[in-house]
């Protein structure tokens, strides 16, 4: 029997392998490979979700108009240019799908999130990888990176997984350096969580653009990553565009009640950020002082180099960690086999990280 013929280029794609979610023989975990939020969803969020079990059978508003206008006043953006998908990462692969094809080109950072090489080959395109400099993305890099072929340039903002970011004034940069017909993609999943002055999610650029979207997630500091759920701030043409090619019925109906739920209830997400601010960096410093490499982080996780550490390795460090019931990440599918990357989680969670680190690398007091 014949083969049944795919796409040129669709068996080339390595598949997107998650985090790991369970460890066998071993029935109490912590669980720190997705960054997930260590508070989990709001109540609010919660109840509003279990509350529509009796309406399964109904079909949800295909323009997710509840949705949108709780997005518009949690975030001060108009309605009118938010799409919603299921998932960021759907949003992204339809920004390809629609706008890029054979013989184009899209451009990321080195170590950028791999949905966009993903996405990119999935519509034909070819991937094309940007050097970063200290782990950040580097402007310069990603400029030069950019042909006539170029389609769409893709920056994550903090980036996924170092944690690293552009400052406003660099992003700027980016667009200014851009031919008008390429659109530039600030995939900002983790902006809830930054709290550095100088920077931007990129809905300003979006407003004063054409060839600017920005997309966000549910899955982070709303804690709704089961659910799957996100959304994108685009310019009118772009939301034209979309609304063409995504599915009439993109997202379910208790997807979007508990996500209007999830962003209405500041006081819970103001929760999760404060729990953020202590934890990040408690957990980076205590790292550091194992004579660990850490990034200077502004999401809800660290990535952990072990390169400076003599006959210790990340897989190793990664084993021992299991072995005591901690799921982390490995990094080496994003070339980075020397790293793990941790999510911060509870108080208990990340005393527990900290201490079997300590006791991996010999560094427990005598």
């Amino acid at each position: 029997m014949r083969d049944i013929k795919v796409q040129p280029g669709i068996m080339d794609i390595a598949p997107y392998v998650g985090g790991e979610t369970d460890i066998e023989g071993v029935e109490e975990i912590i669980k720190l490979s997705s960054n997930e939020s260590a508070l989990g969803p709001s109540p609010e969020a919660s109840s509003t979700y279990a509350a529509l079990q009796g309406e399964l059978h109904r079909y949800p508003d295909g323009d997710c108009t509840m949705l949108r206008q709780a997005i518009s006043h949690a975030h001060r953006v108009n309605a009118a240019g938010v799409v919603c998908g299921s998932g960021s990462d759907e949003l992204i692969s339809l920004l390809c799908q629609a706008y890029v094809g054979p013989g184009d080109e899209v451009v990321f950072s080195q170590h950028g999130f791999l949905m966009y090489p993903i996405s990119a080959m999935a519509a034909g395109a070819t991937p094309v990888s940007a050097p970063e400099k200290n782990l950040t993305a580097n402007v310069d890099a990603l400029l030069a990176a950019v042909t006539d072929k170029t389609r769409i340039v893709f920056l994550a903002n903090p980036n996924n997984p170092t944690g690293t970011y552009l400052t406003a004034g660099e992003v700027t940069r980016l667009h200014d350096g851009l031919p008008d017909d390429v659109l530039l993609v600030i995939d900002a999943a983790y902006a809830e969580y930054v709290e550095r002055a100088d920077y931007t999610c990129g809905a300003e650029l979006v407003e004063t653009s054409d060839n600017v979207v920005m997309t966000r997630t549910f899955s982070k500091i709303y804690g709704l990553g089961g659910i799957r759920l996100g959304w994108a701030y685009c310019p009118e043409s772009v939301v034209s565009v979309l609304h063409r090619v995504r599915g009439p019925f993109n997202v379910n109906g208790a997807a979007q009640a508990a996500g209007a739920a999830a962003v209405r209830d500041a006081a819970f997400t103001d929760r999760v950020r404060v729990h953020n601010r202590k934890w990040l960096p408690w957990t980076r410093n205590r790292l550091i002082d194992l004579g660990l490499s850490v990034t200077d982080s502004v999401g809800n996780f660290v990535l952990v180099c072990f390169d400076s550490i003599a006959d210790k390795n990340a897989a190793d460090a990664d084993a021992f960690l299991k072995k005591n019931g901690i799921i982390v990440r490995r990094m080496a599918g994003y070339g980075l086999p020397e790293c793990l990357r941790i999510t911060i989680g509870t108080e208990r969670e990340m005393t527990a990280v900290v201490d079997t680190l300590t006791t991996f690398l010999g560094r427990n007091e005598t």
